[in-house]
């Protein structure tokens, strides 16, 4: 028998009744939105964490994104498929509390493990870096695939729900990364900010923990005793950082900063950022020069200004402020401009390396690129180059643009004077010296000779000028204050550099020509 489709009545769909088991939407939002910004604190903050021990380089960073993203990955993945096995409320708590452990045992984890792989090849980069974030990043990571599976009550909200949450997550992390990044490096030291996040983490968990065996009325599975036991746990773990080997005094918003007394010479200080030699000062003379590259400085300056003769002079990159108070020191009247982009270290140096600013020396906090276009056309007998992220120059300050601006700013007799540190195969210096080379018609390269030969890595000292160089003055100098330097000019200088790439704001990859490997 057929029955006709008009004869048929179809009850109107009803809505399905909300689950039993989903969370307010107020707390499903907060808990996804703390728990992705979270991750990207800890991201952030790793870069500080893993500095002092495998540098602040393009491999380090790319290594903390790329950790961070397979964290998350991996999170996401087994947070939806317990999701999927297991109510998701029992979870939720233990996820939170033990990611705030794993935050809080990070600190002495990096500390020790760093003084074993400082300074290694990609793969301790990697593995100090996973150290650092996959632990706590997973578990976050997992928070918000458990409350989308409590909040689908309605498979026709799927794509509103799963969409809604997904925002709410990236906001978190854009709300955690511009907060780091603006407010919290600059202000706190990384231990604090770790250890204010697992406290954060922890708290959460056991208040959500005590909000749901209510919401439930019944214990949840396993022991009431679990997330205190966890918290004791996470506790002794950040107890382990006030033992953990510190490798700062102070964190300043770029670097783990730490002065230390030379042993040898009761006035001597070093400057170490990042536990890298960085600058030695002098406290009680600052005509001392400790380092070769600071005394090759100080040759071209003797022999372009006498003793005696005032400067303008710009320093790119301030450090410990030791070629400018040498030049105050040397040449009464010299107007010293120094663009430092870290202000800590220009506290650090008024506070500990004898740092007097006045009319002979200002120091101004900001970028050397963004600075230096400012600077008036021919305004300097003398520029030094001496700016570093970690032990690399950075890429925006080593292009042929950078140096045009250099070369405008610097007056037709003036100097500048660049420092870079380079390892075999060589191939960043002839880079930079052929860009400097393609703005300068006049550059030579001061060097150890076994440097120039591939032999070793080793600071080398470009000099450029729109005018002649006073190369047989400055090698005679040279051979007072470190016979051991080479002078290289003219025709070897070119077959040294050879077609060597010029670096330019469109491809720069300085990093990667530094690579040894």
């Amino acid at each position: 028998m057929n029955i006709a489709s008009s004869d048929v009545t179809v009850p109107p769909a009803r809505p399905a009744p909300p689950s039993v088991h989903a969370l307010p939407n107020g707390l499903a939002a907060f808990l996804v939105f703390f728990s992705s910004g979270a991750v990207l604190v800890l991201e952030t903050v790793a870069l500080r964490l893993v500095g002092p021990y495998v540098g602040v380089t393009l491999q380090v960073t790319s290594s903390v994104i790329g950790i961070a993203l397979a964290a998350i990955a991996y999170g996401a993945w087994s947070g939806g498929w317990l999701a999927d096995r297991r109510d998701p409320r029992p979870l939720l708590a233990p996820a939170l509390v033990l990611a705030g452990i794993a935050t809080a045992i990070t600190l002495p984890v990096v500390r020790y493990a760093g003084e074993v792989l400082r300074g290694g090849a990609a793969s301790a980069i990697l593995l100090l870096v996973a150290l650092a974030v996959f632990v706590p990043a997973m578990l976050l990571a997992a928070v918000t695939p458990l409350v989308v599976k409590l909040q689908l009550a309605d498979l026709r909200r799927t794509g509103q729900v799963v969409g809604r949450l997904s925002g709410i997550g990236t906001l978190g992390g854009i709300t955690a990364t511009l907060l780091t990044g603006f407010v919290l490096v600059a202000a706190l030291p990384s231990t604090v900010i770790l250890l204010a996040l697992a406290v954060a983490l922890g708290v959460t968990g056991l208040g959500l923990g005590w909000y749901l065996r209510r919401q439930v009325r019944a214990e949840l599975p396993g022991p009431a005793r679990a997330p205190a036991a966890l918290a004791v746990l996470g506790l002794v773990g950040a107890g382990l950082t006030t033992v953990a080997p510190n490798p700062c005094d102070i964190e300043t918003a770029y670097h783990c900063a730490r002065v230390a007394t030379d042993p040898a010479r009761a006035s001597g200080r070093t400057l170490l950022l990042n536990s890298a030699q960085h600058s030695y000062v002098d406290l009680a003379d600052p005509r001392h020069l400790e380092y070769a590259y600071t005394k090759w400085f100080g040759a071209v300056t003797d022999v372009v200004a006498p003793a005696g003769q005032r400067l303008d002079a710009l320093h790119l990159g301030g450090g410990g402020f030791t070629v400018p108070r040498y030049l105050t020191a040397t040449r009464p009247g010299t107007d010293n401009l120094v663009f430092e982009i870290d202000g800590g270290l220009i506290e650090l140096g008024e506070r500990e390396l004898g740092v007097r600013q006045g009319p002979d020396l200002r120091a101004v906090t900001g970028d050397a690129r963004m600075l230096v276009a400012g600077e008036p056309t021919d305004s300097r007998d003398l520029v030094v180059g001496d700016a570093f992220g970690h032990l690399v120059v950075p890429w925006h300050l080593a292009t042929r643009e950078m140096a045009a601006d250099i070369r405008r700013v610097t007056r037709p007799n003036g100097v500048y004077v660049q420092n870079v540190i380079d390892y075999p195969p060589l191939r960043f210096i002839r880079s930079e010296l052929a860009t400097v080379g393609a703005e300068f018609p006049h550059v030579a390269l001061i060097a150890p000779p076994e440097a120039l030969v591939g032999e070793q890595g080793s600071n080398f000292v470009i000099v450029a000028s729109d005018a002649p160089l006073p190369l047989d003055a400055i090698r005679a100098r040279l051979a007072e204050v470190d016979a051991q330097v080479s002078l290289v000019s003219d025709a070897e200088l070119d077959g040294f550099v050879d077609d060597a790439l010029v670096l330019t704001d469109d491809f720069a990859p300085v990093d990667q020509l530094l690579a040894t490997a």
